[in-house]
């Protein structure tokens, strides 16, 4: 398995709409797996296969708490439908928009149909934290960023913030 390089704004890959996947195969499934690990190296709790700068409908999640073993999720062409009218404010971070948080508001519940990790397909409700998490994430495949919901000046802070530390990195680096 590799850690893959996340993606951050402004980078103009992140806005592009991810395409349908033909096959769930071995270079699939080794793209889900590299995915995974640059997740966990970033301690983040999804990710989107646009965020590593390929544009296929491929997300990985792990709600799994500090102190819980591992519960990795994959989701392949996964389609979300009946969200409920209930929405619930939660604050959101995203591993494109580093050291970035801010609130947005989605359904508390919604229903999502994907492939699985063998190409499976499933049909299940995401409540909480998970209807949270899968709605962020399907947004990355439509070329949507959290801060995208945010106004005009929070999303300029927002990717301003991002260039900042992204340059300190760098400079870090050398």
């Amino acid at each position: 398995m590799a850690v893959l390089e996340i993606r951050t704004v402004p980078d103009p890959v992140l806005k592009e709409v991810s395409q349908p996947v033909d096959q769930v195969d071995d270079d699939l499934r080794q793209l889900m797996d590299d995915m995974l690990q640059t997740m966990y190296a970033a301690d983040g709790i999804g990710l989107a296969a646009i965020q590593v700068g390929v544009a296929k409908r491929v997300i990985v999640m792990d709600l799994a708490g500090p102190d819980e073993e591992a519960q990795p999720r994959y989701f392949v062409n996964p389609v979300l439908s009946d969200p409920s009218d209930t929405l619930k404010p939660y604050e959101e971070g995203c591993l494109s928009v580093p050291t970035v948080y801010d609130e947005v508001e989605r359904p508390d519940r919604i229903r999502i149909r994907y492939l699985d990790y063998d190409g499976n397909p499933q049909d299940e409700i995401a409540e909480g934290m998970f209807a949270v998490c899968i709605q962020h994430e399907m947004d990355h495949l439509e070329g949507v960023l959290f801060i995208d919901y945010l106004s005009r000046l929070k999303r300029q802070r927002a990717v301003q913030k991002v260039k900042k530390v992204e340059k300190s990195k760098g400079r870090d680096a050398a």
